[in-house]
Formats: C-alpha cells, structure tokens, sequence
C-alpha cells in the first residue's frame, strides 16, 4: 500500500466507522500516548526495563506492531486533517536528508 492509499483509506475509515475526526489537538495528545506505549514496549523488549507478566513478553513483537501501526494511524490522520500528502512530505524529508548527511555519517568516527 503507497502512503497515499493508506491516508485514503484511513480517511474512508473515519468516515464510516469512526463518524468524524477528532480535533488537530485531541490527536496530537492521541499520538503522544500512542508513541509513549511504543517506547514503553521499546524499553522492555530491547532495554532494560522488564515486562510485569511472562505473557506480556511471549507477546511482545505481535504488539510492537500494533503500537506501531497505531502510531501510523494516528499521524495519518493529523496528516489528512492539516492536508498534507505524506507521501510528496516523506520524499522531500528523503531528499534534504541525502543533501544534508551525504557525507556526515559516514565522517563520523563513532559509527
């Protein structure tokens, strides 16, 4: 699925199942929770932090991806609600990154 499809196709989603788009402001803080869980599960699949219950962590790379597909959702639908095409905003990102770090990263000693 292209980032265009998906911001249609969340789009059609709110539109029929979800009755309407929470504010610009309601999502933000929708996506900061969302992110913090992803961190969360970050922290104890990967870091040191410890999962509460053994089947939190026979779970944990099935809900990695749903944190992280909640986190894409919700930005989809900031991105829909400013009308901003990810896709042409993620290729520009793509291109002043290239331009920027051509040579930086591969300068730096530490990596």
């Amino acid at each position: 699925m292209k980032i265009q499809e998906a911001q249609q196709t969340v789009d059609e989603w709110i539109k029929t199942v979800g009755v309407r788009y929470f504010n610009e402001l309601t999502n933000t803080a929708i996506l900061t929770e969302e992110v913090g869980e992803l961190a969360s599960l970050m922290a104890r699949i990967y870091g040191e932090q410890s999962f509460k219950r053994k089947s939190d962590e026979d779970t944990a790379m099935e809900s990695l991806e749903g944190e992280m597909a909640d986190v894409l959702f919700v930005l989809i639908c900031l991105a829909n609600q400013c009308g901003i095409d990810l896709e042409t905003a993620f290729r520009k990102s793509i291109e002043k990154k290239t331009k920027r770090d051509k040579d930086r990263h591969r300068n730096n000693e530490k990596l």
